[in-house]
């Protein structure tokens, strides 16, 4: 059916497909969370008790071994870090259809691991190959849709895929909610049948890749020119003409940028990206350190300290277990609703005014919501305004990060590096997420016991702070193209502003060499070749 479409009927089947990933990998995310509750799971990997407080609560979990369910929580992040490394390896290799369907593999496998855990040995084993099939996704998935997409909607048609996301910790919150009735509360169903439920978006999205066209510049980089320009026809054209004004061009400049590209093979190991060997001027570790840290300080912005945290504000505000369940699960219906933002300012704004914005509001809410904290329990008698306002700036807070900082350090790695180790690329921003993810989810229980919500203004802090980073070492990539990222970072300083000088002024060379009927300046060509054309025209 897929290979009759063309036009937008192509990229929303794309984004559809692409999306049943996207949502897995929300749901698995979003799933420990109920599963970590469970008394039955509790008793199973011996982590603490569980007591009966009445029919309207039933058993209700005490933890004893907070390390131990941090630890198998975060392990799932090992594993992640791992087939990340492993996926854009065979990315790049095998193509990007192929390396997510081995991905689902992995992921169909620990699933069915997880959900028939009967110790903490095998459910940490099961949670690291689940994570190295999530790894593999998280690789490739992101990929494969910038390279399908336009230039000008490419930040709109990964973000849509976030709605999707959060959609996956919606239900995966309401799922276990739900389950939490089923009789006294200490059935097994409680958090086998949550994990189990993952396996159903991978068996759909497995079941429709094979239908899917694979990446047009993958495809050129093998040297498959003609299935490439079939693609790109149908996927810049309603009709699927090859010879479309638009397929016709990116065609050309894909072409040009393969063929520079491949004078620099020897780059492309992850070592000698992340240290900068023969990279041509390209510099391919600078694209390696700022995918790797954008996706560390997307964790440290709070977004971790919230999740663990919301729930604490919402009982001290005095509300009782199940309405604070109540105030959790909504909260996520707001978050999943403020991806929708996303979708519509992260081309339009830009990355960068996303990524400003977000950390003021960010900021702004943790301190508050810290100060509001702090009030609460100096002044308990005061518990349903200051709980109330605390509650607030939580809501406030998942709202923005939802609407910037969720979408733009993924979208950021697929745009940024070159063709021939685009996908190793992405692994280094999945890699970062891994370790700022793991580290989180075991510091975080520790600092709120030490400091409380002083916690929050740490992270507030820390929003603030990404801002000067943000304006000086992260160049603006919304509405220009895959190959034109090259103009941007062979410039031999970091700074934003002489990487925007030097993008204007290859760019300029480029389009007149173009216009010229020569080549020698277009994307991809090493700084010192434009710079000798621009020397013999002087």
């Amino acid at each position: 059916m897929a290979s009759k479409l063309a036009g937008r009927k192509l990229y929303y089947t794309i984004n559809a497909v692409a999306g049943l990933a996207i949502f897995f990998f929300g749901y698995d995310q979003g799933m420990m969370g109920g599963v970590n509750t469970s008394p039955d799971y509790v008793r199973v990997m011996k982590l603490g008790y569980s007591t009966y407080e009445g029919p309207s609560e039933g058993y209700v979990a005490t933890i004893t071994e907070p390390t131990r369910q941090g630890g198998i929580v975060s392990i799932y992040y090992f594993g992640t870090l791992i087939g990340c490394l492993i996926g854009g390896i065979l990315g790049d290799k095998l193509g990007r259809i192929k390396t997510m369907i081995l991905g689902s593999l992995w992921v169909l496998f620990g699933a069915a691991l997880q959900c028939s855990a009967q110790n903490i040995a095998w459910m940490c084993c099961a949670r690291v190959i689940n994570g190295i099939g999530t790894g593999h996704l998280n690789a490739i998935v992101p990929v494969w849709s910038a390279e399908v997409a336009t230039h000008t909607s490419r930040g709109a048609f990964i973000a849509s895929e976030f709605t999707l996301n959060i959609f996956g910790v919606v239900v995966a919150y309401w799922l276990e909610f739900g389950l939490g009735f089923i009789g006294d509360g200490t059935s097994q169903v409680r958090w086998r049948f949550p994990i189990a439920f993952q396996i159903l978006p991978v068996l759909a999205f497995m079941a429709c890749l094979p239908m899917m066209p694979e990446s047009p510049r993958w495809l050129i980089k093998m040297g498959r020119n003609a299935e490439a320009r079939e693609i790109l026809g149908r996927l810049r054209s309603d009709d699927g003409n090859v010879e479309a004004d638009r397929a016709v061009r990116e065609y050309e400049d894909i072409v040009a940028t393969v063929a520079l590209e491949k004078e620099h093979a020897s780059r492309n190991s992850y070592v000698s990206m992340f240290f900068g060997r023969n990279d041509g001027g390209l510099h391919v570790a600078r694209r390696v350190q700022l995918s790797i840290w954008l996706q560390i300080v997307q964790e440290w912005v709070g977004i971790a300290a919230i999740t663990v945290y919301a729930p604490t504000i919402f009982a001290e505000a005095g509300y009782g277990a199940r309405k604070s369940q109540w105030l959790s699960g909504l909260n996520d219906i707001t978050y999943m609703l403020s991806t929708l933002l996303a979708v519509v300012t992260i081309d339009r704004l830009g990355r960068r005014v996303g990524l400003w914005w977000g950390a003021v509001g960010q900021g702004i809410s943790l301190i508050l919501a810290g100060a509001f904290s702090r009030l609460l329990k100096d002044h308990p008698e005061k518990a349903a305004q200051y709980g109330g306002a605390a509650a607030f700036f939580v809501f406030l807070y998942t709202f923005v990060f939802g609407a910037t900082w969720l979408t733009i350090p993924w979208v950021y790695p697929t745009e940024t590096f070159p063709l021939e180790v685009r996908a190793k690329g992405n692994a280094f921003g999945v890699f970062g997420w891994s370790i700022g993810n793991g580290w989180l989810t075991l510091l975080n229980p520790v600092m709120f016991n030490r400091i409380g919500e002083n916690t929050l203004h740490i992270f507030g802090a820390i929003n603030f702070l990404s801002i000067p980073l943000v304006w000086a070492f992260y160049p603006e990539t919304a509405n220009r193209t895959l190959e034109e990222m090259d103009y941007l970072f062979m410039s031999k300083s970091p700074f934003v502003w002489d990487e925007e000088e030097n993008f204007r002024r290859m760019k300029e060379e480029a389009e007149r060499a173009r216009i010229e009927g020569k080549t020698a300046a277009g994307p991809g060509t090493p700084a010192s070749e434009v710079v000798n054309v621009a020397d013999e025209k002087n």
